[in-house]
């Protein structure tokens, strides 16, 4: 006998997951009315790029555009619809969403697909605590659109009617990981690898970065703590950990980013955008060299999205995964549950 699990096709298999898409459309059916009632304007954003993002640790897949000339050139499927939507924001829109399907190399995971849906959506002209209200009436959206009083993923449950825990970075590292973030950061948000190996409570190798040292703190002792009786809004990363956010107006060693979590399960990543063409462009190449170092390998920059920076007004935007809301919604313990036609 094979040990393989029966195709999603299988009839018996499709009707264990037949509710759980259902419950997705309706879901689905119920983001877009509610942005439709706030003026949000759809944007259908295609997944052909000349730069997927310029993540450190984002991985691409990659595709071969050939003219009528028989020319060449690496195209890309996107990571985030976040260039093309940045690009509207440019061109003179001011709230607008995208449902958009995204892929992304090197994931597969229980909450980890390598094609899936991106929510993400842009206010112009408004601080990005405005955004992170919006993620929160999201949550109880969605939970009503399941009919659900709770959220669920594995033993675990939130109630999203509840008051949402508003937590920073440097506030959560020291209450679970004993670590005083800060200190670790000078004033101009440079960090200082020492001075975190000196309090880090996990283990390091010789050869990891603050950035490694800073992540492996996060996801082993932070994460886990996170979203457990009620929606924890994590905010204020370091802005060496915020390459497409604004720093602060108070502290410049932090930036305008927060993440979403519920149950543990990070749903949404945010940003007060960062709008300086060439202060992006600096952080983009550093992330490439850092991808160059990891892995051997470094995506181009989009010089069309760094030029739509510089008419691109103040804004604030979020991107959320769809399929893990829908998870949390239905009590799902794998994203292909909810995935109409997953990858193979």
């Amino acid at each position: 006998m094979s040990d393989q699990p029966s195709p999603w096709w299988q009839p018996h298999v499709h009707a264990d997951r037949r509710p759980l898409l259902l419950a997705r459309n309706r879901i689905v059916a119920a983001v877009r009315h509610w942005f439709e009632l706030r003026d949000f304007i759809e944007a259908d954003c295609g997944a052909l790029q000349v730069s997927p993002g310029n993540e450190a640790h984002l991985h691409a897949f990659a595709t071969e555009m050939i003219g009528p000339d028989a020319t060449r050139q690496t195209r890309y499927l996107h990571t985030s619809p976040e260039f093309a939507c940045k690009k509207l924001l440019a061109a003179g829109e001011t709230r607008l969403f995208s449902l958009a399907k995204v892929y992304r190399n090197r994931e597969r995971t229980a909450l980890h697909a390598p094609e899936f849906t991106m929510l993400e959506w842009y206010r112009a002209r408004q601080d990005y605590r405005v955004v992170m209200a919006d993620c929160i009436e999201l949550l109880r959206l969605t939970a009503r659109g399941a009919g659900v009083e709770r959220l669920r993923f594995k033993e675990r449950a939130v109630d999203p009617s509840v008051e949402p825990e508003y937590l920073t970075v440097a506030e959560a590292f020291r209450r679970y990981a004993g670590v005083d973030l800060l200190a670790t950061l000078d004033d101009a948000g440079q960090a200082s690898r020492a001075a975190l190996a000196r309090q880090s409570p996990v283990r390091i190798a010789g050869d990891d970065t603050w950035s490694d040292i800073f992540s492996r703190i996060l996801s082993e002792l932070v994460e886990p703590r996170l979203g457990q009786e009620r929606p924890t809004l994590l905010y204020e990363y370091p802005s060496v950990e915020a390459a497409l956010a604004r720093v602060c107006a108070h502290d410049p060693r932090v930036a305008e980013r927060f993440e979403l979590y519920v149950c543990g399960v990070e749903l949404a990543n945010g940003f007060g955008e960062l709008t300086d063409p060439s202060e992006q462009r600096r952080r983009f190449v550093e992330e490439m060299d850092l991808k160059q170092r990891l892995y051997g390998e470094r995506y181009p920059l989009d010089e069309d999205f760094l030029a739509a920076l510089s008419h691109m007004p103040e804004a604030s935007g979020v991107a959320l995964g769809l399929d893990r809301l829908v998870m949390l919604a239905t009590g799902a313990s794998r994203i292909d549950q909810v995935i109409w036609t997953p990858a193979p």
